[in-house]
């Protein structure tokens, strides 16, 4: 069994609490439901936003899902280079699985499929 890491990102239009919760819990349902994967296959779950997201901690969404109450999540500030994409939320889900590297998808929504178009091809939203 390996620990891989799943990526995914999204964008909101506003820095709203509901908005925000939403799209995180969109995310990550999407990372699910692409990858088969369950909570207690969590390593953990790492959250970034822009420093333009202040109204509330996407973790909370996270946390809010039925058998993720368990899983070690952390949300951090994404380095602020000028010209990135704003509104942005993105998740380095960690999970042991016996997936191969090239069976892995990372999913990006909404703006974010601008990050990375070569993987965002992948993405069924």
């Amino acid at each position: 069994m390996f620990v891989r890491g799943i990526r995914g990102a999204t964008t909101v239009e506003h820095n709203e609490e509901n908005e925000i919760l939403t799209a995180t819990t969109e995310l990550l349902n999407h990372i699910i439901a692409e990858n088969s994967i369950i909570p207690d296959e969590i390593a953990s779950v790492f959250v970034t936003v822009t420093t333009d997201l202040t109204a509330t901690f996407p973790a909370r969404a996270i946390r809010a899902m039925a058998g993720w109450e368990l899983v070690p999540l952390m949300c951090s500030l994404e380095v602020p280079v000028a010209g990135s994409l704003p509104l942005c939320i993105r998740l380095m889900v960690m999970t042991n699985t016996e997936k191969k590297q090239d069976e892995i998808v990372h999913v990006y929504l909404k703006e974010a499929m601008r990050l990375r178009p070569d993987l965002s091809k992948l993405t069924k939203a």
